[in-house]
Formats: structure tokens, sequence, C-alpha cells
């Protein structure tokens, strides 16, 4: 089945182009079936882009799905024009009354500011609360898996002496966790930060379980024991060329910044990267919509 997303959104041509099955909203009126109700809450200022890799990502399933696309009302975007933010994006006084089957929280670019120090922090703890009866399965992305984490739990999340920068290597601690099924005992993430959370922290919680980890990157998925929330610290939905934008734009702005780890073949700058982390992405996309979202959410929302 497909995903459904707005007529005139800049992913569809993309996605189109790619096979993937998706659905605009005209034909997906005379369709008799519920789909799956995701919001995606989309903190990057490369709005467009990540909306992009996130839709790709939740079109690889046999289960259809209707995205909403949320933005902070208290920060202006700088990168995204404002008419797609108008023609496609919601904010959460929008929305409010509404339930969700999912949610995905992203990454934002504000790590190295204390939580409190983000200006639309207190918008977003509004947002965590509302979550809480308003959607059922709750995914969280790079700093929005700290804010998360420090939020609900009070975990800190602490400064690296350089940026986490690279595809790390990571294992499964718990291999019989459906959000795992399918994924080798190695599998491979891209991630990009300056900041971490700790394994030691996470452990004090009782509530939370670590169920991935790298020996080089650290803590990758965090759950909560009910399965309602997940805390992602790596990045399975870039693209191919992600980090090499990254990587050169730091360059370019005279950032001591290092070759991304495990990227570039032979660590040459010139060859095109190869991507080894696409089909974890698709099985931890899926296992969460399976799993954690369409086996577990009531088929009546308004029950949630």
């Amino acid at each position: 089945m497909p995903i459904k997303i707005p007529n005139k959104i800049p992913a569809r041509h993309i996605l189109e182009l790619e096979n993937i099955f998706v659905m605009p909203e005209s034909r997906a009126l005379t369709q008799d079936i519920r789909p799956l109700r995701i919001a995606i809450l989309n903190l990057m200022p490369t709005k467009i882009e990540t909306e992009t890799q996130i839709l790709r990502l939740l079109s690889n399933s046999p289960l259809q799905v209707e995205i909403e696309l949320l933005q902070t009302a208290t920060h202006e975007s700088k990168n995204t024009s404002r008419d797609h933010l108008l023609s496609f994006y919601k904010t959460l006084d929008d929305i409010k009354d509404e339930k969700f089957d999912g949610m995905i929280i992203t990454g934002a670019p504000v790590e190295m500011l204390e939580f409190e120090q983000v200006d639309y922090w207190k918008e977003l703890t509004e947002i965590f609360e509302w979550a809480k009866k308003n959607v059922y399965s709750t995914l969280y992305i790079c700093w929005g898996a700290q804010a998360g984490l420090y939020y609900h739990y009070g975990i800190p999340k602490y400064v690296l002496p350089e940026k986490m920068f690279g595809i790390f290597p990571h294992r499964p601690l718990d291999l019989y966790h459906p959000i795992m099924r399918g994924i080798d005992d190695i599998f491979y993430v891209p991630h990009s930060r300056h900041t971490e959370i700790r394994r030691e922290d996470i452990a004090r919680v009782k509530n939370l379980q670590i169920i991935s980890y790298s020996d080089i990157a650290g803590v990758h998925i965090v759950s909560d024991m009910e399965c309602r929330n997940f805390f992602i610290t790596g990045h399975s939905e870039y693209d191919a060329d992600t980090l090499a934008k990254e990587y050169f734009r730091d360059l370019g702005k005279g950032s001591n910044i290092k070759i991304p780890y495990n990227y570039f073949p032979d660590d040459d700058v010139k060859r095109t990267p190869v991507i080894t982390w696409r089909q974890t992405a698709s099985l931890l996309f899926t296992n969460w919509l399976n799993y954690f979202v369409y086996q577990r959410t009531p088929y009546d929302l308004s029950l949630l």
C-alpha cells in the first residue's frame, strides 16, 4: 500500500522517480480504508530534504500511511520558503484536538545549546505532553531523542571532544525485540552530532531499555518498557550524500572537521560514498509501523 501525501508536495516527484508508490490526497479519498495517521514534527532547517527522507522510509510498508507535517509556531524557519510551510505544515494549535497512531520528532541543529535555551523549548515540551494522550507511539531522532530523554526522564547530554561524524557499526542488545526484526547482528548507521547520552544514565531508569549500541558511537536505540516511545540517536534516514554535504559545508566555513568515519571509499573525498545503511533504515521504520503502531493502536482513534 502507498503513503498518502498532499498533491503538490515536492517529495512526491522525487519519490515517484524512485518507483515508490505514493498516493495523492485526491485518489486516497476514493479508498474505503483507515490509514495510519502519522504526525512528523520537522525541526530540521532543510525541511524539504528531511521530509522526503522520512516519507521514503514510511512508504516501504504494505500499510497505508497518512502524514501530517508539523512545525513549531515559536520559531521562524530561515531555510524553507514561507509558501511551502503555509501550504504543507501545521502547528500544535491546528491539530491539538486530533489523535494520531504515531509521531516522528526529528533532530535539530541546536545541540550545543542547553535545552532550555532553545527558543521553542517551551512549545516543544507542550508537544511532548500533548503526545502522551493523543499519540500512540512516538519516534524521536537524534537531538529530538536527547530532548525527549531529558524532558521525560531527566537524562543529560554531554558535549563530545569531537564531532561524532560518519557511518558506525552497531549491534543489537536485545536480539528478539520486534524493532530489531530482520536487522543483522552488525549493522551500520550514520551519526552527525556534537553531544551524546550515556549508557550509565539510562541504566538508572527502570522504565528504559537500551536496544542497540555501538562501541564507537555509543547508545543507539532506547525504548520505554511499554514501547510507546523510541529514542534513536542516529540518522538512518540520511541520503547517500547527506554527510558529504555537511562535510563540505563545514570545510567551507573553516571548521576543523574530520573526514566522516567509514564513509568515503578509502577516505578519498572525490569518490562517491556507498550506502551501507539503507536496509537497516527500511527495517527500522517498517518494524516500528507494523509492531508498535499498526498492531497496537485502536482502530477507533477516539479511544486512544
